[in-house]
């Protein structure tokens, strides 16, 4: 992403109710298929601001991984330099089956090779181990939002979960989330794609919504992204899956 975005994002995440929701059922679920131990390790691969590593402390030891410097910078403000980790070519530089968890939160989506960072994470986590992605959905809803955060794509179901075969996977969930609002998404991007923004205005995703309604919007969010309801859309995907 631009230097920009990460500005922006670090800004929004504390409070904003896709950044924290997003937060909430990604803990979530890990808690539920597999909580973990104070002597279990997680990476955090793309990290970004390290929000949600840094809250996963209270439950395991972390690690996490980018390799933008603007990541890179935020991430050493907020933890000790044996946990950050960049990657060695295209490799993430730990043994094999050397982790209990690895989260991907938003990351798959900027990455030409989404095949390779999924057989990555395959090899690192130890049998049993839980993988948790997060991904834009629906490139209906592609929009210069997208373009700004430097998206190969946006997934539907089927091809979010063929990135996990059934060979090596165990898929323990996979659905739409953000559901009740992708109406509205949905027509604020097609919107601005025929009424292009101008130049400094502000895009509806990096607004605080009044506190009332944020909170609202949050609980639509979360709530739903534990129902095991299969939903024919969303704005979002999540997949949880355990390396057999």
């Amino acid at each position: 992403m631009n230097a920009e975005e990460y500005a922006n994002m670090d800004q929004m995440e504390t409070a904003h109710w896709y950044y924290a929701g997003k937060r909430d059922f990604a803990r979530g679920w890990l808690l539920r298929v597999r909580p973990p131990t104070a002597a279990d390790l997680l990476l955090d691969c793309g990290a970004g601001t390290g929000r949600f590593a840094k809250e996963m402390e209270a439950h395991c030891r972390v690690m996490v991984l980018d390799d933008h410097e603007e990541a890179l910078r935020l991430l050493r403000t907020r933890f000790r330099p044996e946990q950050i980790l960049s990657l060695a070519g295209d490799q993430v530089p730990l043994p094999a089956a050397s982790l209990d968890y690895v989260t991907a939160l938003d990351v798959l989506e900027h990455t030409p090779d989404d095949q390779a960072v999924v057989t990555g994470f395959h090899r690192l986590l130890k049998p049993g181990g839980v993988a948790l992605v997060t991904v834009p959905a629906s490139m209906a809803l592609w929009s210069d939002w997208d373009v700004a955060l430097h998206h190969f794509r946006r997934y539907s179901r089927p091809q979010l979960k063929a990135l996990f075969p059934d060979a090596q996977w165990e898929l323990l969930y996979a659905n739409y989330t953000n559901v009740v609002v992708y109406p509205a998404v949905w027509l604020v991007r097609k919107w601005r794609k025929w009424f292009p923004q101008k130049g400094g205005q502000v895009r509806t995703e990096d607004k605080l919504p009044a506190p009332a309604l944020n909170a609202v919007l949050r609980w639509l969010f979360v709530r739903p992204a534990f129902w095991r309801v299969p939903f024919p859309f969303g704005v979002s995907l999540v997949l949880v899956a355990r390396k057999r």
